[in-house]
C-alpha cells in the first residue's frame, strides 16, 4: 500500500501502516487486558497515542489537565532537576546544631534511635544547602547521612543525586550511582527513576534511559505527561542513533517485490528503445534487462542494466535509457547520491526524457528540497506538455504535502490526456476524500470500477476508504473481489490480503483469522511489510511480547531508508523496554488490572 511520504512513485492511498497505527491509538483503552504481559500491550498502545497528533478532548477533560497541571506547578520546588519535587523531607525528632563527620567507633556506640535522628538531621542539613545551592556541601551531609543510618534510606541516595545533577558540570555519572542504590531499596521509587532516566539521557545510554522512562511512566499510571513527553523524545533519539548506524552499515538492497511493482506500475509503459544497425554487446544486454523489467524479474534486471552499462551501449538515446533504469534502482536501494548522477547523465544524454526529469523530482523530494522537485517538474512541462505521466506525479508531490486541491487538479489532466492509466482515477477519488468530498470520492469510485472491472486495485483502494468509514461487510466485499482479481497475476498483489485481515481484527476482534490472512500475504511475498507490520500488533494484542518484537525485528529489516527505518525501531525499542517493565514488576498485574478497569 503506501510508502514514505517521500515514495512519489507509489500511487496509493493513505499509508496502511498510518492507518494500522491510527486504530490502535484511538482503541488504546479497548487494549488493556489485565495480565502482567498485558502492561506491554498497554505501554505501546500509549506510546502510538502520544506520539500522534492528540485529538481534542472534551471540555471536561481539559479542564482535568489544567487541574492538574496547576496542582503540579505548586508541588514542584526550586532546582533545575525537573522531575517533580527536588527533595523529600523526612523531618528529624528535633534539631541538632553539630556537623562534624562521625567516627566509625562513635557511629558504632550510638543506639538505632540516635544513629536515625542523627540521619534524619543531616539530611534537613543537607535539604537547606540544596535549597542555597550550595550543592557539594548538601552532597558531604547527605553522605554522612547515608553512613550514618543504621538502614537503607532511598531518599538519602535520591536527594545526594539531585546535588550531582545540579553541579556544573553535573556529575552524571555519580547520578547514575546514586539512583541505582535508590531503586535496589525502593524499585517503585518514581523520582530516582527519574532522575537516573535524565542522568543517563545525558550520557547518551538512551536505551537505559528509556527503560526507567518507561518505568515511571507506567507506575504513574500514565498520568504524569512529562514522563510521557520524555518516552517520545528519547525514544525518538534511541531509533535515530541507531537507523543512522543501520543505514550506514546495511548494503545496497532491493526492498520487497510488492514495493518495486507498485513503483513501477506509477508510469505508464513506453516502447523499448530500437537497437542501432549493428549494436554492440552492451546494447543487447540493456535489451535483456527491459525485457526482465517487463517480467517483473527485478533482480535480473538490476543485474543486467549494470553489465549492459559496463559493457558500453553504443548510441545516446540507449545509453540515456540504461542510465534512467539503473538510476531508478539506486533509488529504490536508498542509493540516493547515485541515483542523482544517474538521472542527470541520463538527461545530458536526452534532455526530452521526461521519465528521468520526473523520477529526479523523486529524489529531490527524497533529499528534502521541494522547491528543485516542482522545477523538475516544470522544466518536463517544458520538454512535453502532453506527456500525463508528469501531471500525475506532480500531483503526487502535492499529494504527499496535503495540498489536495492542487493533487486533484493535476490527477484530472493526466486522465484528460490518457483515461486507460487506472491510477489517476484512484488517486483522484482519494484526493476528493481527503478533502472531505465524501460523496464525490465514492462517485469516482465507482465509475472507476465501471470502467476498469478487471483490476483489482480499484477493489483494494475502495474497499480502504469504506474501511476508513468502518462500513466493515462493503470493505470485506472489495477486498474479496480484489483478491479474487489478483489470483490471476504472477505473482499477485498480496496486500488486499492485508487489507482484509486489518478490516477482520476491527470488525470483529478475530485475531486467528486476520493472523492467517496476513500469513497467506507473506507466502505470496516474504517482505511483504505491512503484513510484518499487523503481525506484530496482532501479537500486541494477544500479549505475546516477544512474538511482537520479533515481527518488529523483521520490520526493521525490511525498512527502506533512514526515516522507515527510525519509525520501524520506534515501536521495536518502545515494546522492548515495554517488556523489560514487565520483567522487572511482575508484581504490578493486579495494579495494572485496577488501571485497565478505570480506563475502560
Amino acid at each position: 500500500m503506501a510508502p514514505t511520504t517521500q515514495d512519489l512513485s507509489l500511487n496509493t492511498p493513505p499509508s496502511y501502516l498510518a492507518r494500522l497505527q491510527d486504530f490502535v491509538s484511538e482503541n488504546r483503552r479497548a487494549i488493556l487486558v489485565c495480565t502482567a504481559a498485558a502492561a506491554v500491550a498497554l505501554g505501546t498502545a500509549y506510546y502510538v497515542s502520544t506520539a500522534s497528533p492528540r485529538q481534542p478532548g472534551s471540555g471536561k477533560d481539559r479542564q482535568k489537565d489544567k487541574k492538574r497541571d496547576k496542582a503540579s506547578s505548586k508541588k514542584k520546588k526550586s532546582g533545575s532537576d525537573h522531575d517533580g519535587p527536588i527533595l523529600e523531607e523526612v523531618k528529624p525528632a528535633e534539631e541538632e546544631q553539630q556537623n562534624v563527620p562521625l567516627t566509625l567507633e562513635e557511629i558504632a556506640a550510638m543506639s538505632v534511635d540516635e544513629r536515625i535522628k542523627r540521619a534524619g538531621v543531616l539530611k534537613s542539613r543537607g535539604n537547606a544547602l540544596y535549597q542555597a545551592r550550595k550543592f557539594t556541601q548538601a552532597v558531604e551531609l547527605y553522605t554522612q547521612a547515608i553512613q550514618l543510618s543504621p538502614k537503607p534510606e532511598p531518599v538519602f541516595h535520591s536527594n545526594r543525586a539531585a546535588c550531582y545533577m545540579n553541579m556544573s558540570p553535573p556529575q552524571f555519572d555519580h547520578v547514575v550511582e546514586d539512583c541505582d542504590a535508590a531503586l535496589r531499596h525502593d524499585p517503585n521509587y518514581v523520582k530516582a527513576l527519574n532522575r537516573r532516566a535524565n542522568a543517563l539521557e545525558a550520557l547518551s545510554r538512551y536505551a537505559e534511559a528509556l527503560r526507567d522512562f518507561t518505568a515511571a511512566t507506567i507506575l504513574d499510571k500514565f498520568q504524569n505527561e512529562a514522563a510521557a513527553q520524555s518516552v517520545e523524545r528519547v525514544l525518538k533519539k534511541l531509533a535515530t542513533e541507531k537507523a543512522q548506524t543501520i543505514a550506514a552499515t546495511r548494503g545496497p538492497r532491493l526492498p520487497s517485490q510488492t514495493f518495486i511493482s507498485a513503483y513501477f506500475a506509477a508510469f505508464r509503459k513506453r516502447a523499448q528503445p530500437t537497437l542501432p544497425e549493428t549494436p554492440s554487446q552492451g546494447d543487447q544486454t540493456l535489451l535483456l534487462a527491459l525485457d526482465a523489467l517487463e517480467a517483473a524479474d527485478y533482480a535480473h534486471a538490476l543485474s543486467l542494466v549494470n553489465e549492459a552499462v559496463d559493457q558500453g551501449i553504443s548510441w545516446d538515446i540507449g545509453r540515456a535509457e540504461a542510465l534512467n533504469l539503473r538510476g531508478t534502482f539506486k533509488f529504490l536501494t536508498s542509493d540516493i547520491p547515485g541515483a542523482k548522477a544517474d538521472l542527470e547523465e541520463s538527461l545530458s544524454l536526452k534532455p526530452s526524457l521526461t521519465q528521468s526529469l520526473v523520477k529526479l523530482a523523486s529524489v529531490h523530494m527524497e533529499e528534502g528540497n521541494h522547491a528543485q522537485a516542482m522545477e523538475c517538474f516544470e522544466q518536463a512541462i517544458k520538454v512535453d506538455s502532453s506527456d500525463p505521466d508528469v501531471y500525475y506525479h506532480r500531483g503526487q508531490v502535492h499529494f504527499i504535502t496535503n495540498d489536495y486541491a492542487a493533487a486533484a487538479e493535476n490527477y484530472t489532466k493526466s486522465t484528460s490526456l490518457d483515461s486507460t492509466f487506472v491510477f489517476s482515477h484512484i488517486q483522484l477519488a482519494v484526493a476528493q476524500y481527503k478533502m472531505g468530498n465524501i460523496a464525490n470520492s465514492m462517485a469516482t469510485f465507482r465509475r472507476t470500477m465501471t470502467a476498469f472491472p478487471d483490476r483489482a486495485e480499484v477493489c483494494n483502494y475502495y474497499g480502504e476508504l469504506l474501511l476508513d468509514q468502518q462500513r466493515f461487510e462493503e470493505a470485506l466485499e472489495k477486498f474479496d473481489r480484489a483478491i479474487e482479481l489478483e489470483k490471476s497475476k504472477s505473482p499477485p498483489n498480496p496486500l488486499p490480503l492485508v487489507n482484509k485481515a486489518l478490516a477482520i481484527f476491527q470488525w470483529r476482534q478475530d485475531i486467528p483469522r486476520a493472523e492467517v490472512l496476513c500469513r497467506e500475504a507473506l507466502a505470496i511475498d516474504s517482505s511483504c511489510e505491512p503484513a510484518v507490520a499487523t503481525l506484530a500488533q496482532l501479537a500486541l494484542q494477544k500479549s505475546e511480547m516477544e512474538t511482537a518484537i520479533e515481527w518488529f525485528e523483521k520490520q526493521v529489516d525490511l525498512a527502506r531508508g533512514e526515516a522507515e527505518i527510525v519509525a520501524s525501531l520506534t515501536y521495536l525499542e518502545a515494546s522492548k523496554a515495554q517488556l523489560q517493565f514487565v520483567k522487572t514488576y511482575p508484581q504490578m498485574a493486579a495494579q495494572l488490572q485496577q488501571i485497565a478497569s478505570a480506563m475502560m
